[in-house]
């Protein structure tokens, strides 16, 4: 049961950039909660195919039909972040047996740093199940076609960044780490 307050939950990840299955995790948040969070998570030590600016604003785009959905960077603990913007909830996605491992551990130890909030994990759809951040940045790298799997604007951003990379010398095959 629900009472008059807004019941709010974050959705926190790198986003690097972000895809369909991203946004359909997002949207489906919405049926059970008032408002939506997407939590871009900026690790000051982690290099980035997108700066946190950058990835906040295609985001941004990509939700910009969606109302009750707010775009944020944030770097600090997530549970501290969730109670910084009101949020009774952290929202995760799984695509494959393989995330659920580290998904346990993460949510064992939100649970153990904030037990007054609840870890909700979707599973991702049929379709989204093979989208992950990193193949989208390989297969863009390398100059093939990842319309399929993320928004046009997030394919003309991914296009020009690495159109950079290769101008100012840079591999063209670009991958910053295996996480989604």
């Amino acid at each position: 049961m629900r009472d008059n307050h807004i019941c709010c939950a974050i959705f926190p990840g790198s986003f690097n950039p972000v895809h369909y299955g991203h946004i359909d995790i997002a949207q489906r948040a919405l049926r059970m909660f008032d408002e939506v969070v997407v939590a871009v998570y900026v690790h000051p030590g982690k290099a980035n195919l997108f700066s946190g600016e950058e990835r906040v604003a295609l985001i941004q785009e990509a939700l910009r039909n969606e109302p009750r959905v707010r775009v944020a960077s944030y770097n600090k603990l997530t549970v501290d972040y969730a109670r910084e913007v009101g949020a009774h909830a952290i929202v995760r996605g799984l695509r494959v047996f393989s995330d659920f491992e580290l998904e346990f551990r993460m949510a064992l130890a939100n649970r153990r740093l904030a037990p007054d909030i609840e870890i909700v994990t979707f599973i991702a759809a049929e379709e989204h199940l093979h989208i992950s951040s990193s193949t989208i940045r390989e297969i863009a790298s390398l100059g093939g076609d990842v319309s399929s799997t993320t928004p046009p604007h997030v394919v003309a951003a991914l296009t020009r960044r690495f159109e950079e990379l290769r101008a100012q010398g840079s591999n063209s095959s670009y991958m910053v780490s295996i996480d989604g």
